[in-house]
């Protein structure tokens, strides 16, 4: 039977479409855990809320002051905050429907992620909503009164500036300020929020992403980008090549990860740290990607991966005790875009090349950190 309603300290165990489950370091604030539920018709639902609507792709510092903003108004009125978000992404759904992939945004984070850094701000509940055909043909009037005010109670309801609903977008802030005023609960909108003189968005963030800014991405995000999900098999290639001495299986020793949406908004190598491995975060190298080098046969062949190999490998979990663990890995450095070598001896080259460069990354680093350091005590 399908689960719906989660009472949870954070996210675990989520697969691509559900919401079950917690993701390690996922901390939040308060003591009572989020609310989790797929749909608005679960007697769970709290009868009325404070309510904000978006996909909430990043949670960016722009959706956290929003989120900020709507923790205020919740607690003045004495309602639970809630979230309506929705999956897949509005677009993802047009792009299948209309048979045009371009249409659909690069996602940023997966729906774990997501809810994880929901969590993290303090929402007291999500709810996600299928978008689906009839979702997508709903006139926006029926969209208040079904959703808004009969499914989810709103009392009060915070929105962006760009903010449209309903049918072909015909909904706007102007159209559910009337509707506020008419049927008795509070309207707001929240400007844009600026970094520097810059409107943070996620378009702003996946534009980062993809050009491999990631001091911009920390940036728009008040935190290093990252992935969760639990270590999966794969060929076990990786600890092969490299190895010391055939069969000794001491080579590239990866983590496996797979991204749930076919378009991430990043790709390519990275300087990573690693959480959830050992008791404290490992440095690593990581390749973000379909791994154009391997061949159709790969046990992950045509999936998005993240392939993590860490330059500290705790001895303790020996060669098979990573898989199955739930990891978050942070990306903070982009060394280069994916390659295709045309053999496995060029392979392991340009793997021992980019392990040696995030070890030089992570040395001037360390090194930047102790000279700050040093004039911090002078």
């Amino acid at each position: 039977m399908q689960r719906t309603r989660h009472n949870i300290p954070c996210l675990d165990d989520i697969s691509p479409d559900s919401t079950d489950g917690v993701v390690p370091g996922c901390y939040q604030k308060k003591t009572s855990p989020m609310q989790i539920f797929r749909g608005f018709r679960h007697p769970g639902v709290a009868p009325a809320c404070a309510l904000t609507i978006g996909n909430f792709d990043g949670v960016h510092r722009g959706h956290q002051a929003m989120l900020a903003l709507l923790q205020t108004e919740a607690r003045h009125r004495g309602l639970p905050s809630c979230v309506l978000t929705f999956e897949p992404h509005p677009r993802d759904y047009f792009a299948g429907v209309t048979r045009k992939p371009e249409l659909a945004p690069a996602r940023i984070a997966a729906l774990r992620d997501k809810l994880c850094e929901l969590a993290n701000c303090g929402v007291d509940q999500v709810v996600v909503l299928p978008f689906d055909a009839r979702l997508a043909s709903q006139p926006p009037e029926r969209f208040i009164e079904e959703v808004l005010l009969e499914g989810l109670g709103a009392r009060y309801v915070l929105v962006g500036d760009d903010f449209r609903f309903g049918v072909r977008r015909a909904g706007d802030y102007a159209m559910l300020d009337a509707a506020g005023a008419a049927r008795g609960f509070d309207v707001a909108r929240m400007n844009s929020y600026e970094v520097h003189g810059l409107r943070v968005s996620s378009s702003a963030v996946r534009e980062a992403l993809a050009e491999g800014r990631m001091g911009d991405v920390h940036a728009l995000l008040g935190r290093p980008y990252s992935i969760s999900g639990h270590v999966v098999h794969g060929r076990k290639l990786g600890r092969a090549l490299g190895a010391s001495e055939p069969g000794s299986d001491d080579g590239f020793r990866t983590l496996n990860l797979r991204f749930s949406h076919w378009k991430p908004a990043a790709s390519g190598i990275f300087a990573v740290r690693v959480h959830g491995l050992a008791g404290r975060p490992l440095p690593g190298v990581a390749n973000l990607g379909v791994r154009p080098s391997l061949d159709a046969n790969d046990v992950n062949g045509g999936r998005v991966l993240l392939e993590t190999h860490c330059l500290e490998w705790p001895a303790e979990l020996g060669a098979e005790g990573a898989y199955g663990k739930l990891v978050r890995v942070e990306l903070l450095h982009k060394l280069h875009d994916e390659l295709r070598y045309t053999s496995l001896e060029a392979l392991t080259a340009g793997i021992a090349k980019d392990r040696d460069d995030a070890r030089a990354f992570f040395a001037s680093t360390h090194a930047e950190t102790h000279r700050q350091t040093t004039r911090d005590r002078i």
